[in-house]
């Protein structure tokens, strides 16, 4: 589904996002860099997520032999959960927040929350997360390169270690991949984990609050194209009123 000239939204489950891909996947966002193509995030690549994402990758008129690189903005399930079986079937590049490499390293299912999210009955109990090979560590300022556009890093914990959101700088409009960090309408996800932290998480909205962008491009829900600071700003106000933001609920 393309959004502008150079994002596209090419997967998310049905119950919480547009139903181009399976349960419970995130947003898929694609970026078309001219002449390379990256994936923000994979889902799960559970039965056949994966399949569904380059069919609509193909649906664009986009060829997914030229996405080259996977960047994720965490390591949960429902954002990264498929990365070992995208990089095995394109031949990707993972590149992911430098404190989420060794949990997604190792499939740690402690480290990323996947034992408590199973207990809940968010996951099948028998379901096992597949370690995946980080290629690139990336830290606070780094920068991405996708073609001729570029992403910068911004490490943004507090809805879990290891998080990261993305600034891209379009050749029209400013993006913000903001993962699960902040959501339209200034929501967020705090979850019972180990993890997750609301001031770490205040934290984050506050130093993205001083971003500039147009579009705001979270994990799940509502994408915002225009006027996408004003959500962020929102999220900072509730927390700089010693409140936090209402959460994100399905």
């Amino acid at each position: 589904m393309r959004l502008t000239d150079e994002v596209y939204l090419v997967g998310g489950g049905s119950v919480k996002d547009f139903g181009l891909s399976n349960e419970p996947d995130c947003h898929v966002y694609l970026i078309d860099g001219g002449e390379e193509l990256a994936l923000v995030d994979c889902g799960m690549a559970d039965g056949d997520s994966l399949e569904r994402i380059l069919n609509n990758v193909r649906g664009d008129g986009l060829d997914p032999a030229r996405i080259r690189t996977l960047i994720l903005t965490h390591y949960h399930m429902d954002h990264a959960g498929g990365a070992a079986r995208f990089r095995d079937r394109l031949g990707v590049e993972v590149v992911a927040p430098a404190e989420a490499s060794p949990a997604l390293r190792t499939g740690d299912e402690h480290a990323v929350a996947l034992d408590a999210a199973k207990v809940a009955g968010f996951y099948e109990a028998d379901y096992r997360f597949e370690p995946v090979a980080v290629d690139r560590e990336v830290r606070d300022g780094d920068c991405i390169e996708v073609g001729s556009l570029h992403l910068a890093v911004i490490d943004t914990p507090g809805h879990c270690d290891g998080h990261a959101a993305y600034l891209l700088h379009g050749r029209e409009r400013r993006y913000l991949f903001s993962g699960d960090a902040v959501f339209c309408g200034g929501r967020v996800v705090l979850q019972n984990i180990h993890d997750c932290s609301i001031q770490k998480s205040a934290d984050s909205i506050a130093k993205l609050a001083r971003l500039e962008f147009d579009a705001l491009l979270p994990g799940h829900a509502v994408i915002c194209l225009n006027d996408g600071m004003q959500h962020v700003a929102r999220a900072h106000q509730a927390c700089q009123s010693l409140f936090v933001p209402p959460n994100l609920v399905w």
